[in-house]
């Protein structure tokens, strides 16, 4: 999955040494065996130890799924009852957080096939669907239906099961701020141009 979502991959003794992210996986495989063994603090100082050598922060008891990818990952957190899909795509920055001192499920469920981009926060015991786009530096608080693009603060869904966007093309998300101000443009450009024929008649 490394060399599918990262084109700066060149071979294996690379990705092995020089990807905190796999890093930050492997040893978060075995902090959560250990967890899910009811063992105590051995977990807890592995995940340190990987927040320490990667600057991801991945709690124990968070559940990830097969092929999942943190590219670049410095700043990633990751809640003790997140759950994320198979071969999702998490880039740096990324939050996956509560909203408060909830107990219980109280972080986010992530889909198979979701990209997250650089920044963003998605917060709170929410559902995230399959094959979603998370737009960078979007704040995401409510549940998000599959085959969905999701920009913006808090974070608006732009795009429903239309055309898909693959996980790399961040420059094809669609750009809805400039849709809106075309649209302002083109309604003042009307309005002037009916006034126009207004005084022209008059």
């Amino acid at each position: 999955m490394i060399f599918e979502w990262d084109p700066a991959a060149r071979n294996w003794v690379e990705v092995l040494f020089c990807y905190p992210g796999l890093h930050a996986l492997v040893l978060h495989r075995l902090a959560h065996w250990l967890h899910l063994q009811s063992i105590s603090l051995i977990p807890r100082l592995i995940s340190h130890l990987g927040r320490f050598l990667t600057g991801i922060e991945i709690h124990p008891g968070a559940t990830i799924g097969r092929g999942v990818f943190i590219d670049h990952g410095m700043g990633v957190v990751i809640g003790e009852t997140a759950i994320i899909g198979d071969y999702s795509l998490i880039y740096q920055g990324v939050t996956l957080g509560g909203t408060g001192k909830e107990i219980g499920k109280r972080h986010p469920t992530i889909g198979k096939n979701v990209v997250v981009g650089a920044g963003a926060k998605v917060l709170g015991n929410i559902n995230i669907g399959d094959n979603v786009r998370i737009g960078a530096g979007s704040i995401v608080l409510n549940n998000v239906p599959s085959e969905c693009t999701v920009v913006g603060i808090p974070g608006r869904i732009i795009s429903k099961s239309g055309e898909r966007v693959g996980p790399l093309e961040h420059g094809k998300l669609p750009d809805t701020q400039a849709a809106v101000t075309r649209a302002l443009i083109d309604r003042i450009e009307q309005l002037e141009q009916t006034i126009a024929n207004f005084y022209l008649q008059h």
